[in-house]
């Protein structure tokens, strides 16, 4: 038997017919015949061999059609050409299988009646139907000869011509133009995306290299401009090292010993009203809370008593019992949070109480870093230090074991029985031994030599008020302390190392005792620019150069006042003590209101409080290229040295290096390294 699928045509009122269905099963009708395909099909219908196994039956007519299976969806039905026989027996020839396998058989007693199936029904054998033939699986057949559709190469189709090129039919569009719209197109956007990637990778580069502004450190060798322990940050808003209040105009200053420019590099105005300086309020300032019992005042510092009024900082000096004193006073300071090495220093001050009533001590100083203001521990054996050589200066009392120098011993500070000095010597001394892996420790540099360069805290003072009690003049004290020191503290001013500028500036006649030597002069004050005296301000500072050829020179009411040069503390053979230098250590701003008899008599029925020392700003200015700013520089380093012992730093109740517990380093002058 064999199998045929009939290929539908539509059949029309006018006698002609549709081209033949393309879609398999769709409008396909599928015939079993034991016939030959030259009997003529149905008419709009013709053959195409499904199976062809049963090559004896082709002499036979096509027997009675049975309606077997409508198709799903599409409303044609599907009929099969085969003997009435029963479908139900177990074994049936190929060709059967060809035909039956990919559909359910509906049956009637034991013949099988072929109709309409019902609708849902599938053509596909169900679950537990056993196919044993590749026909039985897959519906329809890998040949495409017996699919319903014409697979013909010949056989025309509607996009025949995209594949099908034709010279006559296309050669109008085949033809080259040197220019065209297209070609303008596609060249134009190869040269946009070709300069955009030369740009990109190249031309970018090149052009940032030339427009680029290099971010400035500000003094601060890590990234953002900050120092080691990233505490100098130039931050958004109002909080960067130059206030954003600085007036233009001041942001170069004249150098009043070279008569070069000098650039700002640090400032504050204090314009904002309400500032706090606990701990963490600020970036740049903190107030202390303690006593300040180096020089026996008679308040106790607390933050609460500084703030900014009125575009100033106002430090306020109260008669109020706290903390077991009787008065309150303030004291700010920048350590280990701004510092800076060589340059100009000025601030713009009213002086507190009045130019005629003697008694007040607000003062703005500057301190080596490696020394906390009121942390004793940290400044002994570094306070006042400024000195790089290994001698007697690097020794307690500055004197041998032996009592050599006997210099030292007599004829210096009367009021100590003639002893030159009770400093606890140099503890960071250039004399220093190898202190690698010891806990005393030293905080370098080295020289090229291996040894250590000598380190220290370092004072200069801006300004110490005073008030002149036979002529009721007001006065500042501006000065500089030293260790090692001079015999007798007498120091070689001669003109060559010292110059007075203002005519109403004196040197001051204290020189020094057994805990520092002074240089100092006294510059005669605007008396108007004090608070209960006018109101006025007045411009105080100084400027200092660093090194071998080092200098201070002092300004006072907007002019140079005094100078110092550093060969004026050059090596004395009497006493022993080799050069003193003008600070090399990065240095750190101190501002505060205070109250002590260690600095003068106190008239205390005609002062009035509380007073206010007001400061309307602070700047700072350097050579332009020179700019050196940050508290650990890389040849003055100061963080680890602080981190290591930072208890110290942060206990003011420690007053010694001992009473802290630890032990000085070795000083190879009289110990053994």
């Amino acid at each position: 038997m064999s199998a045929y699928s009939l290929l539908h045509h539509d059949h029309r009122q006018d006698g002609t017919s549709s081209s033949p269905s393309r879609a398999p099963f769709s409008s396909a009708i599928i015939y079993a015949a034991n016939s030959h395909p030259q009997h003529p099909p149905p008419l709009g219908e013709r053959y195409v061999p499904l199976s062809n196994d049963d090559p004896d039956d082709l002499d036979d007519p096509p027997p009675p059609r049975t309606p077997l299976y409508t198709g799903p969806g599409v409303g044609l039905r599907t009929f099969l050409d085969v003997p009435s026989r029963n479908l139900n027996q177990t074994s049936r020839s190929s060709s059967d299988s060809n035909i039956f396998g990919g559909f359910k058989a509906l049956s009637s007693g034991s013949d099988i009646e072929l109709g309409l199936a019902p609708l849902g029904a599938t053509p596909y054998a169900t679950v537990g139907e056993q196919s044993t033939h590749e026909s039985e699986k897959f519906p329809v057949s890998a040949d495409p000869g017996h699919w319903a559709a014409e697979t013909s190469p010949d056989y025309p189709e509607p996009d025949d011509e995209l594949h099908n090129p034709d010279p006559k039919r296309d050669r109008h569009v085949d033809h080259v133009a040197l220019f065209s719209g297209r070609g303008c197109l596609n060249v134009g956007c190869l040269v946009l995306i070709t300069t955009a990637l030369f740009t990109l990778f190249a031309g970018f580069p090149i052009i940032s290299h030339y427009t680029h502004i290099a971010m400035g450190t500000n003094g601060g060798y890590n990234l953002g401009g900050v120092n080691s322990s990233g505490q100098i940050p130039s931050m958004p808003g109002n909080w960067a090292l130059i206030d954003l209040d600085t007036p233009k105009d001041a942001y170069t200053m004249q150098s009043v010993q070279t008569g070069e420019s000098y650039q700002l590099v640090f400032s504050d105005e204090f314009n904002v009203d309400g500032r706090t300086f606990y701990p963490g309020d600020d970036p740049y300032w903190e107030a202390v809370d303690l006593h300040y019992w180096e020089t026996n005042n008679l308040e106790w510092y607390d933050p609460a008593a500084i703030t900014t009024k009125d575009g100033s900082l106002v430090i306020t000096l109260s008669k109020q019992p706290t903390h077991g004193l009787d008065y309150q006073g303030g004291m700010m300071t920048s350590w280990n949070k701004f510092c800076f090495t060589g340059g100009i220093i000025v601030v713009n001050a009213t002086l507190p109480g009045a130019n005629d009533i003697w008694g007040l001590w607000p003062a703005v100083w500057t301190l080596g870093n490696l020394g906390r203001a009121g942390y004793g521990a940290t400044l002994d054996g570094l306070w006042p230090y400024s000195y790089d050589s290994c001698d007697v200066g690097t020794l307690p009392n500055q004197t041998f074991p032996d009592g050599t120098p006997a210099a030292n011993l007599v004829g210096n500070d009367a009021t100590n029985g003639g002893a030159l000095s009770y400093l606890s010597g140099q503890r960071l001394s250039s004399c220093t031994c190898d202190t690698t892996g010891t806990n005393a420790v030293h905080p370098g540099p080295r020289t090229s030599n291996g040894s250590y360069v000598g380190r220290s805290a370092p004072e200069i003072d801006i300004l110490e008020a005073e008030v002149d009690q036979g002529t009721l003049t007001g006065f500042v004290s501006q000065s500089a302390q030293w260790a090692p020191f001079n015999h007798q503290y007498i120091w070689d001013n001669s003109s060559a190392n010292f110059e007075v500028w203002q005519t109403d500036a004196h040197m001051n006649t204290y020189v020094g005792g057994v805990g520092q030597q002074a240089t100092s002069v006294l510059a005669e004050t605007d008396q108007a620019c004090y608070e209960l005296s006018g109101g006025c301000d007045s411009v105080y500072g100084f400027e200092y150069k660093p090194g071998a050829d080092g200098y201070i020179t002092w300004i006072s009411q907007g002019t140079k006042s005094w100078t110092i040069m550093q060969s004026g503390l050059g090596p004395d053979p009497v006493s022993g003590a080799g050069q003193r230098l003008v600070s090399q250590e990065p240095m750190y701003i101190i501002a505060n209101l205070g109250i002590s008899q260690n600095f003068g008599a106190i008239d205390f029925d005609q002062l009035t409080f509380p007073a206010n020392f007001m400061i309307d700003w602070i700047r700072v200015y350097q050579p332009a290229g020179s700019e050196n700013i940050g508290c650990d520089p890389p040849n003055f380093p100061t963080a680890d040295y602080i981190n290591t012992f930072t208890e110290a730093y942060n206990n003011p109740n420690l007053t010694t290096w001992e009473q802290f517990g630890q032990v000085k380093p070795l000083n190879r002058l009289v110990d053994s390294c």
